[in-house]
């Protein structure tokens, strides 16, 4: 078993896989990558813990707080941050280009929520696909294209997203906003409801494309060289044709990260 095995299969233990998507935004800013770029060549790595919440949209889900492991590495061909891995390719100009793999965290089960009893379960899914990044003055803009090879929602996800780090004495701050496209199978697979599903107050829905608004800021705090803590705070605006399924009944998705991190 490889190290991110077995940090994906001990997070799986600690915690809802929901949960973990909360972690995985706030890993993206964990390390700069100003911070790990002289050590790239050697490989760095850090290790930590966090705890973290988000609320599904679902109707009365099951919603915890559960500690969750922290594993980030980076060396010239390699990132790994949480249940993500990237592998680096060969820059063009300004843009730096990778190939992706991310756990997505977005399934359910009947059990999760009285709403959804009767429901077949709805499974999680390994994500792959590209990303680029370009580093302008004034922010760090991202984009990504990944799909569900897993073959459960057979669906795909875009995203774009702008970032930008300041830095404070001890302190940095990375306020943030993305827009992700979710296509029609996505959403019909995690959000739809077939007619073998229906109920009385729970008709069918057929789910189509919806685009997701995000903004979200984490705040980092140094305790010593190698040892840190911080704080994400996010929220998400639901796409309309998420909103409107039956099983939903909220038109935004909060989520908060905290956790401590020591780099080797």
């Amino acid at each position: 078993m490889t190290l991110f095995a077995a940090a994906h299969s001990a997070a799986r233990r600690l915690a809802p896989a929901h949960h973990l998507a909360t972690v995985a935004t706030a890993l993206a800013c964990l390390a700069p990558a100003g911070a790990w770029a002289q050590q790239a060549d050697a490989s760095a790595w850090g290790l930590g813990l966090a705890v973290a919440a988000d609320r599904k949209p679902y109707r009365d889900f099951d919603d915890k707080v559960r500690p969750l492991p922290l594993l980030i590495y980076e060396n010239r061909w390699i990132s790994i941050a949480g249940p993500g891995v990237d592998f680096k390719l060969p820059s063009v100009g300004p843009v730096g280009l990778r190939l992706r793999a991310r756990y997505g965290f977005d399934g359910y089960e009947a059990k999760d929520s009285p709403w959804l009893a009767g429901m077949n379960e709805r499974k999680s899914s390994v994500w792959l696909g590209a990303a680029a990044t370009w580093n302008i003055d004034i922010v760090q803009l991202s984009a990504e294209l990944l799909a569900d090879a897993s073959g459960h929602s057979k669906g795909r996800q875009f995203t774009l997203r702008a970032d930008r780090r300041f830095q404070a004495g001890a302190f940095d701050i990375t306020p943030r906003v993305a827009v992700q496209q979710q296509d029609r199978k996505y959403v019909d697979y995690y959000y739809g409801v077939e007619s073998s599903e229906a109920r009385l107050a729970r008709p069918a829905y057929e789910g189509s494309s919806a685009v997701n608004l995000q903004v979200g800021v984490r705040v980092g705090y140094a305790l010593a060289a190698r040892q840190s803590v911080f704080v994400d705070v996010s929220t998400t605006r639901l796409g309309s044709s998420i909103r409107n399924s039956p099983l939903v009944n909220q038109s935004s998705q909060p989520a908060v990260a905290a956790g401590y991190l020591y780099r080797f």
